[in-house]
C-alpha cells in the first residue's frame, strides 16, 4: 500500500506551490505591461539565462542530447541549452497572451496535405484528432484552426500546483473551447465532442509508464498507445500537426501532414513519432527536450 504524505509534508508542499504561484504571478504582471514582441522576447531570454540553470533544465538537455545524439559537437550542445529554454519560455507567455497570442497567431499558414483531409472531414462530418507534440507552440494550431471555424477541442492535464491550475486553465481557455480535463469525467466530454464530428488536439510526445517502448531517437522511450487507439475506436482521422516557430521568434508555420492510415496502434503511434522525430532534427531547438523522454528505459 502506498505510504500517503504526513501533514507536515502536504502543508510544505502546500507553501512551496503558493510561493511558485506567487512568483510566476509577479513575473507575469512586468510581462503584461510590455507589448506583445517584447513580452515573448524577454520571457524567453528569463527562460534561458535564469530559470533554466536554476531549475536544471540545460542540465537536462545536456543529458537526453547525450543519450539519443551523442555525436553532436559541445558548441551544438551548449546552444540548444539555451535554445531550448527559449522556446518554453517563449511558448508559456504566448499561451498566458490570451487575445494578443490568438490575434497574433490566428492567420498563420498552414501546409501540408493534412489540411484537405481535414476539410473533407468537416465536410463529411467525421471526427479528427490531430496529434500534436511539445514542439515549437503546440497551441497555435487550435488557435489558428478555431479562428477558420473548425470545432476545435483540446485535452488537457490538470497542473500538480493547485494556485497555478485555475489561471492555466482560463489562460488556455482564451485560446478555444472547449476544453477537456484528463480524467473520468473529460474523457466523456470528450467522447462526445469526437462522436459528433468535433475536432481533438492532443499531446502524445511524454513519458508514459503504462505505455509501450518505442523508438524515438533510436532510443525506446515508453509511449501511450491512447491516441491512436481512440482513432480507430472512433473511426477519427489522425493527423500529425506542428507549429513550427520562424526566425523571428514570434510567427508560425502550421504544418499539417498526410493523416496516419488506420492498422493497429502500435504500428499508428511508431509512424506519429517518426514523423515528430523527422522535424525535430530539422528544428532541433524547437522540441521540449527539457521532458524526462527516455526515463527508466535508458
Amino acid at each position: 500500500m502506498k505510504k500517503q504524505p504526513s501533514a507536515l509534508v502536504k502543508a510544505r508542499r502546500n507553501a512551496r506551490y503558493f510561493l511558485e504561484n506567487l512568483a510566476l504571478r509577479s513575473i507575469f504582471a512586468l510581462l503584461f505591461a510590455l507589448p506583445y514582441p517584447r513580452r515573448v522576447a524577454l520571457m524567453g531570454w528569463l527562460a534561458a539565462q535564469v530559470i533554466a540553470p536554476v531549475a536544471g533544465w540545460r542540465a537536462r538537455v545536456r543529458a537526453n542530447l547525450a543519450h539519443v545524439c551523442p555525436e553532436l559537437p559541445k558548441t551544438e550542445v551548449e546552444k540548444l541549452a539555451r535554445a531550448v529554454p527559449n522556446n518554453a519560455g517563449r511558448t508559456l507567455i504566448e499561451i498566458y497572451s490570451g487575445s494578443d497570442f490568438v490575434s497574433r497567431v490566428k492567420d498563420s499558414p498552414i501546409e501540408g496535405p493534412g489540411m484537405a483531409a481535414l476539410e473533407q472531414a468537416r465536410a463529411q462530418g467525421r471526427p479528427v484528432i490531430l496529434v500534436t507534440a511539445h514542439f515549437g507552440n503546440y497551441d497555435v494550431a487550435r488557435a489558428a484552426l478555431s479562428a477558420r471555424g473548425h470545432n476545435m477541442g483540446a485535452l488537457y492535464r490538470r497542473m500538480n500546483n493547485p494556485y497555478f491550475n485555475p489561471h492555466y486553465v482560463r489562460s488556455i481557455g482564451k485560446i478555444g473551447q472547449p476544453l477537456f480535463e484528463q480524467g473520468r469525467r473529460g474523457m466523456v466530454q470528450m467522447v462526445k465532442h469526437l462522436r459528433a464530428g468535433g475536432v481533438l488536439g492532443i499531446l502524445s510526445d511524454v513519458y508514459f509508464g503504462n505505455g509501450v517502448a518505442m523508438p524515438f531517437f533510436g532510443k525506446p522511450a515508453m509511449t501511450s498507445l491512447a491516441t491512436a487507439e481512440m482513432a480507430l475506436k472512433y473511426d477519427a482521422v489522425l493527423i500529425p500537426t506542428f507549429a513550427i516557430r520562424q526566425d523571428n521568434g514570434l510567427d508560425f508555420v502550421i504544418r499539417l501532414e498526410a493523416p496516419v492510415p488506420h492498422s493497429d496502434p502500435v504500428t499508428m503511434t511508431q509512424a506519429v513519432n517518426a514523423q515528430l522525430e523527422s522535424l525535430v532534427r530539422q528544428h532541433m531547438g524547437q522540441w521540449f527536450w527539457i521532458h524526462r523522454r527516455w526515463k527508466n528505459v535508458r
